[in-house]
């Protein structure tokens, strides 16, 4: 179904689970799903403005922008992130995501929210520091697995129609009212 709609690029059709010194964070297609990848860019959150954190009013100031083949977390905040896959959904599918257990071991939560029928972009991931100590993450390497449930019909509003604000989001996406 992925290559049939393009909805994972790039794709890869096995499950990677070594590169050049054989430890890797293993990526690509599992049993009943999709292991992504966390791209080299990051932003940190920051408490150097001592802003409120808020949802409608949202200042971009409180993170800092890394590129890098790492991102050290702070302990006890957050930092966002985005796959480097870009997701094409078709319309009688929707997503669900769940952070690797390899993070999830390590104190490091990461969220995604649903993928809806026809969206369409780079997910924005959100890591999750629940440790008073640093956490890493590493780029190019699997962070979440995405489990794709598709419906016998198509839904009849999808996230295209709606005209979403996250529709077709490339890089990091901070949130949007």
């Amino acid at each position: 179904m992925a290559a049939e709609h393009g909805m994972i690029e790039p794709f890869e059709p096995g499950q990677v689970r070594a590169n050049g010194d054989g430890r890797l964070i293993s990526y690509g297609t599992s049993s009943y799903g999709y292991d992504i990848r966390c791209a080299n860019e990051f932003k940190i959150f920051t408490n150097i403005n001592t802003t409120i954190v808020d949802p409608k009013n949202f200042d971009p100031q409180s993170f800092v922008d890394v590129a890098a083949s790492v991102c050290i977390i702070p302990p006890n905040s957050f930092a966002l992130a985005r796959t480097v896959e870009y997701f094409r959904i078709p319309r009688n599918v929707l997503t669900i995501c769940l952070g690797k257990s390899t993070y999830a071991r390590c104190g490091i939560i990461v969220n995604v929210t649903p993928l809806e029928p026809e969206w369409e972009g780079h997910v924005t991931l959100e890591f999750s520091n629940t440790t008073p100590l640093p956490a890493k993450i590493y780029a190019n390497e699997g962070v979440a697995q995405v489990i794709f449930i598709e419906s016998d019909d198509p839904c009849e509003i999808s996230y295209r129609d709606r005209g979403g604000k996250y529709q077709g989001q490339r890089g990091v996406t901070l949130p949007k009212t």
